[in-house]
């Protein structure tokens, strides 16, 4: 192994790494930095979690000096918010010894705080292509002294459509410059930019000549299992021998929320990520799973190269993606920074064309997935999870519903129960002489009818089949009687 002083990494910056616990760089940290010091453009081919992030944010920070003058002097291209926080906080760390500021650039949080720190002289951006492009344009961001530029994940820019942006932002900062690019896969598009927009680059692989197209350290397995009975299958894994942190994706927002719910009722500390959440709530929920206060992060693909956390035991994939790479991308959350790691795929009846599709492209030769249930001896044995392991935590309250006693309700399908008042010829309220509803009767209309699923827990509902408002009863149309009386009152003056 080779040491970051060996690289020739100044010595604060060793020393920052070093009380971190970090002395040994990682083969494509070993590969980059002697190339990107002296500012050689470089083209980083690695998969993810292999500490590409230090590969060329050392020499960026380095590059730029011990006390950079204020102004963007560095920009950081990445494709998501969450990639964009993890980066900001690698580079906020390599330059803690400097005065050096970084500051992250990214949809979904307010503007000013970023804009006040441009103003305050940061000198490295971290930031997503819109926001960055955003600003630019209200010629809040500078970008004509960014001497270093880097363009993380690049194969990901492609997926997400951002290669028109990319190429807006390569025309805003100076055509002499230091580049370096870093991706997984080098589709045709990300090879032309390369050709366009760098100068002489040195493509550097940092693969083991041994390793297949999946990385050797991580275990796979794939169930065929019952959507029924998945709750059950993952709440048995989350128990297993060894189990660590454990990312679990989904393909719906909805589907994760209500997963986070149901573990969380079967007593396990579980935190989500998705798009329904505020940026906020999402960075407090990866921070308290990077920090170990929740161990079992719920997320859908928008997160998933955002999570860059060691220490990740298991992969879940509550459902099968839709393709080999975003096969690769979710099960390289684990087996990160030479652990070895487990991911489990559940496939659905209905999906298994996509994993015979990901089975020959990932050249795993298991054709057919094993059926499984929660009973299964092969779950227990595969994983390591204790015989005798149920899906809830012996210590894990349950929640307990309590009924209330209401009314029946009436039987002219109104939504909540009234007492009905006897009137002369013994007609009932909004009925006729005869005892049937009168013609002009208008049936009543839950409030917010249809859209139930916009407040969450705001309605309840009883056996009527009627939505209630914090218990009180649903509004009802007032009813036009004949005498020109509403609801059987007197009208005044009549």
């Amino acid at each position: 192994m080779t040491t970051f002083a060996e690289l020739g990494v100044d010595q604060d910056i060793v020393d920052v790494l070093a009380g971190k616990g970090i002395v040994d760089a990682f083969p494509i940290q070993e590969q980059t930095i002697p190339l990107g010091l002296p500012g050689q453009d470089i083209i980083g081919q690695a998969k993810t979690g292999t500490g590409k992030t230090f590969g060329f944010g050392i020499p960026v920070v380095q590059r730029l000096g011990a006390n950079p003058e204020p102004g963007v002097k560095a920009l950081i291209v990445v494709p998501t918010r969450e990639l964009a926080v993890q980066v900001y906080e690698d580079m906020d760390m390599l330059t803690s010894g400097r005065a050096t500021s970084v500051v992250a650039i990214y949809g979904g949080k307010a503007y000013e705080g970023q804009i006040d720190q441009l103003k305050a002289g940061a000198q490295i951006v971290v930031g997503t292509p819109g926001r960055l492009i955003d600003l630019n344009n209200q010629r809040l961001l500078d970008l004509s002294k960014a001497t270093e530029v880097v363009l993380d994940e690049a194969d990901k820019m492609l997926d997400l459509g951002f290669l028109a942006d990319i190429e807006k932002i390569f025309q805003k900062v100076p055509p002499v410059r230091h580049t370096q690019l870093f991706s997984a896969t080098m589709p045709g598009p990300i090879v032309a930019l390369a050709r366009r927009f760098m100068t002489n680059p040195i493509h550097i692989r940092a693969t083991d000549p041994d390793e297949g197209l999946t990385q050797a350290n991580i275990r796979h397995l794939v169930y065929r299992a019952h959507s029924l009975d998945k709750d059950e299958v993952i709440a048995r894994i989350l128990q297993a021998d060894g189990r660590g942190k454990t990312v679990i994706f989904t393909r719906t927002k909805r589907a994760a929320q209500k997963l986070v719910d149901e573990l969380g009722d079967r007593g396990f500390n579980a935190a989500a990520v998705h798009g329904d959440m505020s940026q906020e709530a999402r960075e407090r929920s990866m921070a308290a799973f990077k920090a170990g206060k929740r161990d079992v992060l719920i997320a859908t693909d928008v997160a998933a190269r955002g999570i860059d956390v060691d220490d990740v035991t298991h992969v879940i994939n509550h459902t099968i993606p839709d393709d080999e790479k975003t096969y690769l991308h979710r099960a390289g959350r684990t087996g990160r920074a030479g652990k070895t790691g487990i991911a489990v795929t559940f496939v659905d009846w209905d999906d298994l064309h996509k994993w015979a599709l990901i089975n020959r492209a990932l050249e795993f030769g298991q054709p057919e997935p094993v059926e499984t249930y929660s009973s299964s001896p092969h779950l227990y044995s595969d994983l390591d999870i204790p015989a005798g392991t149920k899906g809830r935590i012996a210590t894990a309250p349950r929640t307990q519903t309590v009924k209330t006693q209401e009314p029946a309700a009436p039987r002219d399908g109104s939504s909540s129960p009234r007492t009905r008042r006897r009137r002369r010829g013994g007609e009932g309220e909004g009925t006729s002489p005869t005892g049937r509803p009168s013609a002009d009767a208008a049936p009543d209309v839950p409030a917010d009818h249809g859209s139930r699923d916009a407040a969450d827990g705001a309605g309840t509902h009883d056996g009527s089949g009627k939505e209630h408002h914090d218990g009180n009863a649903a509004p009802r149309r007032r009813r036009r009687r004949r005498g020109g009386s509403r609801g059987g009152a007197p009208v005044a003056g009549a």
